[in-house]
């Protein structure tokens, strides 16, 4: 009974170092199998987001506005916008945008873009992948990085390249074809 008494204190002990880890006072090394991360797979998802500020039902809304009779600088817009695998909006839809940009350049037209890809589709549905970085909106490609997500996307890393397909200069939407390249577990 001592023998197996001491055996499982052990086993305890052993665990318990395990699930410490080395102190540092405010963080720790972890082994990450202890949170069931494998190893890191490389994933790339291509899609279209489709920012529709008119008609009567936008995605893409005005939250603040910059002062009369200056630039862009300081307009911010909050978004939900559709995710679909093709350019038309009626095409299948993956997922949606949602958060933010904001006109953060007093000499150009670039946006900090702030948003989470949130899927709905297959494996995917309920995971997100969150964007956060500069889009210059007329180059011809602009690359943002992405900083993490949730769901499968948990401890991510990549970046997102995004290149205009459609603007329409009357109402001011806008289709962007989006490729996301995402490391993770």
């Amino acid at each position: 009974m001592a023998s197996q008494f001491t055996i499982f204190f052990l086993i305890l002990l052993l665990s318990t170092v395990l699930v410490i880890g080395e102190d540092h006072g405010f963080g720790r090394s972890l082994d990450r199998k202890l949170l069931g991360l494998k190893k890191e797979k490389l994933s790339h998802f291509q899609f279209y987001w489709h920012d529709i500020v008119s008609g009567k039902n936008p995605t893409s809304v005005p939250v603040v506005r910059p002062p009369q009779n200056t630039s862009a600088f300081g307009f911010v817009s909050m978004i939900d916008n559709p995710l679909t695998l093709g350019p038309k909006v009626s095409s299948k839809l993956v997922g949606r945008a949602q958060g933010f940009y904001a006109s953060a350049s007093q000499q150009e037209l670039s946006l900090l873009m702030v948003m989470n890809f949130a899927f709905i589709e297959g494996k995917y549905n309920g995971s997100t992948i969150t964007v956060l970085g500069r889009n210059s909106v007329f180059n011809s490609m602009r690359e943002m990085p992405v900083i993490g997500g949730s769901g499968l996307f948990r401890f991510s890393r990549g970046y997102a390249q995004a290149r205009t397909h459609t603007l329409d200069p009357k109402t001011g939407d806008a289709i962007v074809e989006y490729n996301v390249y995402v490391l993770h577990y």
